[in-house]
């Protein structure tokens, strides 16, 4: 199955191509998303092939590239498309086809109805085929090919409804954002693959990650190479200062949703530096920046997401929240603990969108939970799994979010400090509260909304099957990842899949005091009661005594207002840099630049000519005697040269 792993990323192309070229014409829905769902349906059980093919093999052999043909080869630049089945890219290759199964499943009921379900389909493919690239890729330029073609799709996908309005714009707006926020990251890429390049003469892994493990190379180069990635990392991933396009991506349809918050793009930024952990290892100044802004993104979205009242922006800010933990856990050296939340993650947030999906579509597109109430009786099976996507993410245990979540903050506390693990703790205590603050609000209480026009119902079982499968995997998916303290001499069979990924970029990290298992049960058990607190206080204030809300949002109106507004960054960088710039160009590239400039020059040199065959067109006035005496005068002259030089 090895070998036909770039199946994986041809099938997706071809669903696309087919429902996108003739979709229009099938119009049968039925056949269109049986089309782009066994496209991805095959996809996963070839990885699933790969993945135990790997499996048998010995460990110091589980790295196998498949090369399909020569893409560049000018000057020192040889490039193949190549993919890398390795250890990392094939868990992460079994999350994206295996989640993303399931959402093109559930995305036949939700868009049963609309005009452009072909071409739904058919985007979605497409990023399906775009994140195989990035993630199987065995060379950066292959990589940079799938790392921008998500961010095309996010935009197709985002402004899928273009025709919608969207908070104070519309769709195609949010869309936009989402394109030119990304490319201010990739920009940043770039430079990181132009250094790369240089310092180490080829852009394949294979190549660079040993070079880089093997030193010669100066640290402050290694910083400026994984600073360069970083900034690509921040926009694809979500992370302060380029998180604000990622709310405003709920303009797309639920499904885009939890595409693109769960199994694919939004993770392509942890993927990278996961592959590139060598380089980053190599910097200790990036390590701690990785570290520092992932708490901070971590904290900061966490504080939004207390008080947002639209069920796609409590999710949205809880996946900018929760990828700062990857990034925490990136930055401590955990990196195992990182791609391991990334799979958890990925398990209850893709259940939590779709689940509020179901809630929207039962509820006839309202997304305000205040107008929401008492759905636990209208909406069984999406209740009961959105609750277990909640007490996930919340970090109970069993459930899978516990085993993820708590090894980041023992790692962040083992090997960043106690106030890495504190913020942490804080985060996660915050991420239970407005999780069941959430659900307290749609499914407890009093029903708030307008019988007359609301008539809640369940989703068809197209639409509940591949909840209920996600609730499973919410469940149960933690459990390969069970902390050493408990597996014993078995060890955490996760980490122990994916050392030898990572095994160079330890060897270059400091090593840490050690810390007792007591220190790490005690931590574990503080963790898990402050989730337990927060989850009884919201479920008790949101569906008891509601007026403990009021008069706090009150008390607190000014601090309220601030996180209802999420810290104005929007108007501060619309302010600040948007329209800044706009009015630049407006007044000096376009006017000026362009008009008069670049018009001008061109207009001018057409004009210049013009009027200088217009002065010569009137010597042609066709009368011989004329053309004579110019002739004689031609000889004269010359003759007169003529002599005049002997």
């Amino acid at each position: 199955m090895i070998q036909l792993i770039y199946l994986t990323v041809l099938l997706p192309f071809i669903g696309f191509l087919i429902n996108g070229l003739f979709g229009s014409k099938i119009k049968n829905e039925k056949i269109i998303g049986a089309i782009g769902s066994s496209a991805i349906g095959i996809s996963f059980i070839i990885v699933a092939g790969a993945f135990f093919e790997l499996l048998s093999l010995p460990a110091d052999q589980r790295s196998v590239i498949v090369t399909l043909f020569t893409w560049l080869k000018t000057g020192g630049l040889d490039v193949s498309v190549a993919y890398q089945v390795d250890q990392l890219s094939i868990v992460m290759a079994l999350i994206v086809t295996g989640v993303g199964f399931l959402i093109h499943i559930y995305s036949i009921g939700y868009m049963h109805g609309d005009k452009g379900f072909w071409r739904f389909f058919a985007y979605l493919n497409l990023f399906i085929f775009a994140m195989m690239n990035l993630i199987l890729a065995d060379n950066f330029l292959l990589l940079f090919l799938g790392w921008e073609g998500v961010g095309l799709c996010s935009y197709l996908l985002i402004g899928f409804w273009y025709d919608r309005k969207f908070e104070k714009s519309t769709t195609a707006d949010a869309a936009k954002k989402a394109f030119v926020v990304n490319r201010i990251g990739d920009f940043g890429f770039l430079l990181g693959m132009f250094l790369i390049f240089m310092e180490f003469g080829s852009l394949n892994f294979s190549e660079v990650l040993p070079a880089a493990a093997a030193g010669g190379t100066s640290e402050f180069i290694f910083t400026m190479i994984a600073l360069f990635l970083f900034i690509g990392a921040t926009g694809k991933s979500a992370q302060i200062p380029l998180y604000v396009w990622l709310p405003d991506a709920m303009a797309g349809p639920t499904p885009v949703s939890a595409l693109i918050h769960a199994a694919t793009m939004v993770t392509a930024g942890v993927y990278m530096v996961a592959r590139t952990s060598v380089i980053f290892a190599s910097s200790e100044v990036m390590m701690e920046v990785v570290a520092v802004v992932g708490i901070l993104t971590a904290f900061f979205a966490a504080t939004i997401g207390l008080v947002q009242t639209d069920i796609k922006k409590v999710l949205a800010y809880s996946t900018v929240s929760q990828l700062g933990y990857m990034f925490l856990a990136l930055g401590v050296g955990a990196f195992s603990a990182g791609i391991f939340h990334v799979m958890t993650h990925a398990f209850f947030k893709a259940l939590l969108f779709l689940g509020a999906g179901s809630v929207i579509h039962g509820m006839h597109e309202e997304q305000n939970i205040m107008k929401y109430g008492g759905l636990k009786k209208y909406m069984p099976h999406t209740y009961i799994t959105f609750l277990i996507a909640a007490i996930a993410i919340a970090g109970i245990p069993p459930f899978s979010g516990f085993f993820s979540k708590d090894e980041i903050l023992w790692y962040s506390f083992a090997n960043g400090g106690f106030v890495f693990w504190l913020v942490g703790a804080l985060t996660a205590l915050m991420t239970a509260f407005y999780m069941f603050r959430l659900v307290s609000l749609t499914f407890f209480g009093k029903e708030r909304f307008d019988h007359h026009h609301v008539h809640p119902h369940e989703s068809p079982a197209v639409m509940t099957i591949p909840l209920m499968v996600l609730a499973g995997l919410s469940i149960i998916g933690g459990f390969i990842g069970i902390p050493e303290v408990f597996s014993g001499t078995h060890g955490n069979l996760f980490h122990g899949w994916l050392e030898p990924i990572f095994a160079q970029a330890n060897s270059k990290l400091a090593s840490h005091g050690s810390h007792s298992h007591a220190t790490e049960l005690i931590l574990m058990a503080v963790s898990v009661a402050l989730a337990a607190s927060a989850i009884y206080f919201a479920i008790t204030v949101y569906t008891k005594k509601q007026e403990i809300a009021a008069q706090t949002a009150s008390r607190f109106k000014g601090m309220y207002n601030l996180l209802l507004n999420k810290y104005f960054v929007d108007e501060v960088y619309d302010a600040t840099m948007v329209n800044p710039l706009v009015k630049f160009s407006d007044k000096f590239l376009w006017k000026i630049a362009d008009v008069k400039m670049i018009d001008g020059l061109v207009n001018g040199t057409a004009s210049f000519f013009l009027r200088t065959a217009d002065i010569i067109r009137k010597m042609q006035t066709g009368v011989t005697q004329v053309y004579a005496l110019v002739m004689m005068l031609g000889i004269l002259t010359a003759l007169f040269w003529i002599i005049t030089s002997l």
